[in-house]
Order: C-alpha cells, then structure tokens, then sequence
C-alpha cells in the first residue's frame, strides 16, 4: 500500500510549481484529478514540442501518475462537477494568478461550506505585501529571493540557475505544507489553508546567503576569493562565483580535454581534515608544515594559490580519473555531470531516479523518478495523461455520474469542447 492511498488531490495546478507538487504525492500513492480545459488544457501539453502531435515532455515530465478530466468552469454544469469534487477529494492545490478560484465561484468560504475538511494548497508568486498581486515565472522567482543578486561572479551580471528552484522548489515546499496539514487533519478534523510563494520558497534554499548578509556586519567574509585577492567588500552578498557556500574553500577546476570538452571540470574542497592527503596527492608535501598553508586560516589569503596548484594536478586527470584518486584519500570531490552523461548513468536507471516512460503518442522518453525513496512505499512512475482521458471514468467511479448523465454533460459543453 502506498504512502497516500486513499488520498484524492483536486488538481487545478500548470505548468511547473504546481504540478511538481501535485506529481511528487501522486508518486506517493495519491489519486490525482487533474482539472482541465476541454480542448486546450494544461498550455505545457503544446509548449516547447519536440514530437508533432505529442504532448510535450515539458508536460509528460510534470504530469506523471495522474488522470486527467476536462471541465469548462464558465459553464453549469461544469461547475457543478467541480463543486462536487471539492465535497469529494481531500486536498486541493492550484497555482493560479491571484483571485483566479474566487472568480469561478471557489472562493475560501464556499469550499469550506462544501467540504470542512478541505486542504487547499496555493502556490503565489509573493506573500501579502506590496508585490502580492504581481505574476511570477521561474527567473523572477530567483531573482526575488535573493539566487540571482548571489549567483554569478563578481565582475558580471547577476545569473539564474539551471536548477528551477523558484518553480519545482516552491511545489516542493508546498507538498511538504500539504502532508503535514493532512497529519494535523487526523487530530483537529479540519481543513486549513496551506500557501507557499515562490519568493519564499526561492529565499529559503539562499538561507546561506542570507547568513553570510548579517556577517558582513562583523568583518569581510573570508572564505570568499575576494578576500585573497584583496578587494574591499561592499554592503551585501557578492556573488562568490564557484566558492564553496560552506566553511570548507572549494572551487570548479579543470580536468584533462577541457580544451574541447565544456564539462571536464571537477569540484574540489579543501576540507581541513584531510588538507595533508591533498599536499601528498599533488607533490606538495612541504606544505602539510609550511606556516603560510598549514592550517585553514593561513590559506585563506592564499585561495588562488592553493587551488591554482591543485588545478595544475586536476589537468594531468579526466574528471572520473580524479574522483578515483581523491576518493581513495576521502577527499570531498565530484565530476561536473552532463545532461548526456546523467541520462545515460546505469546506476541513475538501477535507483529509478532516472527512468524510461512509454507514451501512446510520444514513445519512449527518459524522466526523473521520485528522488525520494521509501522502503514501505514503493514509487512506480506511469505516463502522464492523455487530455482529457479519464473524464468519464472519473465521473462515474468517482462522483456517480450514470452513463446518460455523462452523455448530457458532454452535449452541453461541460467536459467537452461545443461543436462550432
């Protein structure tokens, strides 16, 4: 039995924040609803197509596990559907634009008049305050929250990052605030609200930034390149570039074909513990006692030196001939991975955080699995749906609807697109 059997999930969410949340529970043994518009649905399902006729895998790899049902919201009857399946599921989630539920006639105040003990789980761009009402994608989330300002090096602009921490991380937080109202439900017997805004969320996964930001306040920040190199802090968080977010100096360093490969790099950490494995690795064993790189404080100043002789090593080794080495010294290290390179990782394939999905339009495709493994509740990753595919199985196993009652639905324009 999975970990959220028996738990329905009314899933009004797209593109990305929200289906990530709403993909990680049904993952977790959830039954997803996912709410459509006859016709159109989720606009991932036709953005960024590789495959003509297909689904996209922007949507395929956000939509797994899930049904999908088609309901035209401005219509009767479909509003009636929708109001029965608020009285039916336990939680439900959407990530729309501020207001967007209310105008539909779900407001807070009539899904607790139609189910108690309702969830309902937001995802906004900002929390109450003069941004709160603003829209918000991906790179306005991290730009926010406090990644972009410290994301980058010092001489350039501000970056984003590849990882979509302000989309897949804010559904993430948001799925965490779901489980936990749901444990509380078992106690109080209630619903509650559960909101979770992207600058939040963005914020959060920065915490270290924010850390470092107060201490400034108490002296330059040593373990920054800046610091070595002499140049003045300001009044916040610098971008750092490659510089370890920990106590422990590390840097991106080049490995053997860097020349004409972009990822043969290596990530390398001077860890203080095993500082005396590194002097014997790259031939530099005066240094385990040389006063000016003996200890972590006197090598601060000299960052550049230090790492700039360890590159010299890092250069003569592949990226993977490194790792080995250094690991042998347990020395904290690890290859820059390629996307081709992880897609084709077998042991990615054996823990199923990488795997191969069928889909009826779009064939075989790779996906990540649940990055989360549990031993008493198994994930087993099955294909995103069709548009629209389990309407009438949802009607009628779900809400009772008969065979005629659905017809009449579909006539007038409730699950299905009118004929023009």
């Amino acid at each position: 039995m999975k970990a959220l059997a028996g738990v329905k999930i009314l899933d009004f969410t797209h593109v990305q924040s929200g289906p990530t949340c709403t993909q990680l529970l049904a993952w977790f043994g959830a039954d997803v609803i996912k709410v459509e518009r006859p016709g159109v649905g989720d606009i991932t399902r036709g953005q960024l197509m590789d495959v003509p006729g297909a689904d996209s895998l922007y949507f395929t790899m956000l939509n797994h596990n899930k049904r999908s049902i088609t309901i035209d919201s401005k219509n009767k009857k479909g509003i009636e559907i929708l109001e029965r399946l608020v009285k039916t599921c336990d939680v439900l989630v959407e990530n729309f634009a501020p207001g967007a539920l209310d105008r539909m006639g779900l407001t807070w105040a009539r899904i607790q008049e139609l189910n108690p003990r309702m969830i309902y789980a937001s995802v906004k761009g900002f929390g109450p305050g003069p941004y709160e009402d603003c829209k918000v994608y991906e790179n306005v989330a991290q730009c926010t929250g406090g990644s972009a300002s410290t994301t980058g090096f010092r001489d350039g602009p501000p970056l984003v990052t590849g990882a979509q921490i302000g989309d897949s991380g804010t559904g993430l937080h948001l799925a965490l605030g779901i489980v936990t109202a749901l444990y509380q439900r078992t106690h109080s017997g209630k619903g509650q609200r559960v909101t979770c805004a992207m600058q939040d969320g963005v914020l959060n996964l920065a915490r270290v930034k924010l850390r470092d930001q107060q201490r400034l306040a108490h002296g330059p920040l040593t373990e920054y390149s800046q610091f070595g190199e002499g140049v003045p802090f300001g009044d916040a968080t610098p971008r750092a570039g490659n510089d370890s977010g920990g106590g422990q100096p590390g840097r991106i360093l080049k490995c053997k074909g860097w020349e004409t490969d972009p990822n043969a790099y290596i990530y390398f950490i001077t860890q203080a513990p095993v500082w005396e494995a590194i002097c014997e690795v790259i031939g530099e064993p005066t240094w385990k006692t040389d006063p000016d790189f003996a200890t972590p404080k006197a090598r601060l100043p000299r960052l550049n030196q230090v790492f700039g002789r360890i590159e010299q090593w890092t250069m003569t080794k592949t990226k993977f001939e490194a790792m080995e080495t250094l690991n042998t010294y347990d020395i904290p290290c690890g290859p820059i991975l390629s996307m081709k390179e992880i897609a084709e990782d077998q042991s990615l394939r054996a823990t199923g955080t990488v795997v191969e999905v069928d889909h009826p339009k779009r064939g075989k495709y790779l996906s990540v699995g649940n990055p989360i493994k549990m031993s008493d509740s198994p994930a087993d990753v099955q294909r995103s749906p069709l548009l629209g595919e389990h309407t009438e199985e949802i009607l009628a196993s779900v809400l009772g609807y008969s065979a005629d009652e659905i017809a009449e639905l579909k006539r007038v324009g409730a699950t299905a697109p009118l004929p023009k």
